[in-house]
């Protein structure tokens, strides 16, 4: 007997369609996931978007994770766009319309864009997954380990640490999949691409720090219980925001027996760990340009007006109209 399939529902079609996207971080098309759809059985994975061979295995092997990374993917958007809501290039373009099947050049092309895109998405999926250690989301990891060191008088470490160590460990292992494929693009895409994802992790790193809790007897804080926690993804986002703003064009060039990337308007040196590079010059984002991506500012520009006077004979009226999509 034929077995009959049951039509999908059409929030899963939109979320099948959205597959097909051309980029190695067509993950993040997992943010258009229903919020209704659990991931609970081995044939879910196969319904999950933009996953490469790699991270479809790794959802077979652990269903809790990729609850955790369609999370991290709808962080990914809702931040971006917020963190680049004054800005000329807002992060529209990480919201793909339901009915596209691919992201804009911006994020396409090896642009300072795609870099900040990159490096936040690898930073999210570790952050959420740290911290859903620590909210026992994830059966297979705990809270971080207690540090070594002897904290000073009046503290003391307890609490629940966010596990960054295991959000590492697994949001890498994910993240960079697509990357590490033979088909994955130019070389040079692939070194931008794993380069600028590293940043994002140790812009991570450094937004671990410590939090306390007071005990005492009247509020008077006599004792710390402090663990190691992160930051907010929103802080970790504005960090990023400022070394995209100071990004580094690179150039892919012969050094030693490999070719690597090395800025392209410095003396030779090797690429700083904790700069985002790009390879492209990015469109000026004013005028709509649907070949390099740039959905322009027009309709959408928060106007300012300012008046001058100046002194002496007459008083001259001069009207200055000031562009705040602009980011300038």
């Amino acid at each position: 007997m034929k077995r009959i399939s049951k039509p999908l529902p059409l929030s899963l079609l939109t979320v099948l369609l959205l597959s097909q996207v051309c980029s190695s971080i067509k993950w993040l098309a997992l943010s258009h996931t229903p919020a209704s759809f659990h991931i609970n059985q081995t044939q879910h994975c196969k319904l999950l978007p933009g996953l490469v061979s790699s991270q479809a295995q790794l959802c077979r092997s652990n269903l809790e994770l990729m609850q955790t990374i369609i999370a991290a993917a709808r962080e990914v958007k809702k931040t971006c766009q917020k963190t680049f809501a004054d800005m000329r290039w807002n992060c529209s373009s990480i919201d793909i319309p339901r009915d596209s099947t691919r992201y804009r050049p911006d994020l396409d092309r090896g642009t300072r864009e795609s870099a900040f895109v990159y490096a936040l998405s690898a930073a999210a999926i570790s952050h959420t997954i740290a911290r859903a250690c620590t909210s026992g989301d994830l059966r297979l990891c705990s809270c971080g380990p207690i540090p070594g060191e002897i904290p000073e008088p009046g503290y003391r470490w307890g609490g629940c640490a966010d596990n960054l160590h295991y959000g590492l460990v697994m949001g890498s292992k994910f993240s960079d999949a697509p990357m590490k494929m033979k088909k994955a693009g130019s070389h040079a895409n692939k070194l931008m691409h794993l380069h600028n994802s590293e940043v994002g992790r140790q812009a991570l790193r450094d937004a671990l720090v410590m939090k306390c809790k007071c005990h005492g007897v009247s509020g008077s804080c006599s004792i710390r219980t402090c663990w190691r926690g992160l930051q907010d993804l929103k802080d970790i986002a504005m960090d990023l925001k400022t070394k995209y703003l100071s990004a580094t064009k690179v150039v892919h060039r012969p050094m030693g027996t490999r070719k690597q990337l090395v800025p392209k308007d410095i003396d030779i040196r090797p690429v700083r760990e904790n700069e985002l590079v790009y390879l492209q010059s990015s469109p000026d984002f004013c005028a709509k340009n649907d070949k390099l991506g740039s959905v322009g500012t027009q309709d959408s520009l928060s106007r300012i007006y300012s008046v001058a006077v100046f002194p002496g004979g007459g008083k001259h009226l001069v009207l200055r109209i000031l562009d705040k999509a602009s980011g300038l």
